[in-house]
């Protein structure tokens, strides 16, 4: 029987979410990286696969994703990922984050029996992935990975820090598309500077590197800087920002070329911010979306090049 094909498989643990505002509001999610981008990816119109962990006693998979077009493949873990995240700021870009429990970690030969264009790693936390399947990956298709599964660890009391990828060097040039958060781009470069950081993960091996904050999204491919600017206009939505840009910039690459693709996926991510969970519109939602609140951005200023 021929393998079935995706444009993306992402890979990662489902999360039992525990999400208090700054306000000390309290909600009970069932998400996770997987989720946020299983949900972007496959509602702008990819052929696309999940691939999680979980304890079946604590979530019902196929609710989680419902209503989502990814197809899911799943495996029995010990235990399912919790997290409980503290924001401390109305727009969530302060948090305190804890770790409660964690899946099994993944290897390649847990992944079901299918071709990808892309792989997509979607961790949580430090030891989700060895780095080894990464290179494994390389042979298969392309490599995309959230840095977020290589600089976050749980400590011993649930508390969860960053340190820098030791292995960052060896592992970095399996990596085609890098996607790092402003502070975790600190973390692994020692500097503040996007660009600048950018310009040295690709240098240390890394092919096209995202890296987002709170106002746009730049990329870096090596030669040029692209950005573009989140225009949401309102922050209710704002859990799963760099998950849903990074799987919608994924899928648009494999047929568009890096400022298209950076329009659409910062078009998308600004629209998914506006509505809690994760994105349940349509690539017509997103386009029309684009139009009317890109419209006034020229290509030339909305995606910006520099060299």
């Amino acid at each position: 029987m021929k393998k079935p094909v995706y444009d993306t498989l992402i890979i990662g643990p489902m999360s039992l979410d525990i999400m208090i505002d700054c306000e000390g509001k309290e909600e009970h999610l069932v998400g996770g990286a997987v989720v946020q981008s299983g949900y972007a990816a496959s509602n702008t119109g990819a052929r696309c696969a999940v691939f999680t962990k979980l304890s079946p006693a604590d979530a019902d998979i196929y609710q989680a994703f419902a209503d989502c077009p990814a197809d899911v493949y799943w495996k029995v873990s010990k235990k399912t990922t919790s997290i409980r995240n503290r924001y401390f700021t109305p727009d969530k870009e302060r948090r305190e984050c804890t770790l409660l429990s964690c899946c099994d970690p993944f290897t390649f030969s847990d992944l079901p029996p299918v071709s990808a264009r892309i792989y997509h790693f979607a961790g949580l936390v430090y030891g989700d992935f060895s780095e080894e399947m990464f290179q494994e990956a390389s042979g298969h298709g392309l490599v995309a990975v959230d840095v977020q599964c290589l600089l976050r660890h749980g400590e011993r009391d649930g508390s969860m820090t960053y340190h820098d990828w030791e292995n960052k060097k060896e592992f970095l040039p399996y990596i085609d598309f890098l996607k790092a958060d402003a502070a975790e781009a600190k973390v692994l470069t020692g500097t503040d500077d996007r660009r600048e950081a950018a310009r040295i993960l690709h240098d240390l091996g890394a092919g096209e590197v995202m890296i987002s904050e709170g106002s746009e999204i730049l990329v870096y491919d090596g030669n040029e800087y692209y950005t573009c600017p989140i225009l949401s206009r309102n922050l209710s939505g704002r859990t799963g920002r760099g998950d849903t840009v990074f799987a919608g910039y994924l899928v648009e690459r494999l047929k568009y070329e890096i400022p298209d693709a950076l329009r659409f996926a910062t078009a998308l991510v600004s629209l998914k911010m506006e509505t809690p969970g994760p994105f349940k519109g349509t690539r017509e939602d997103v386009l029309s979306y684009s139009r009317s609140f890109y419209a006034g951005v020229s290509r030339r200023d909305g995606v910006r090049s520099h060299t």
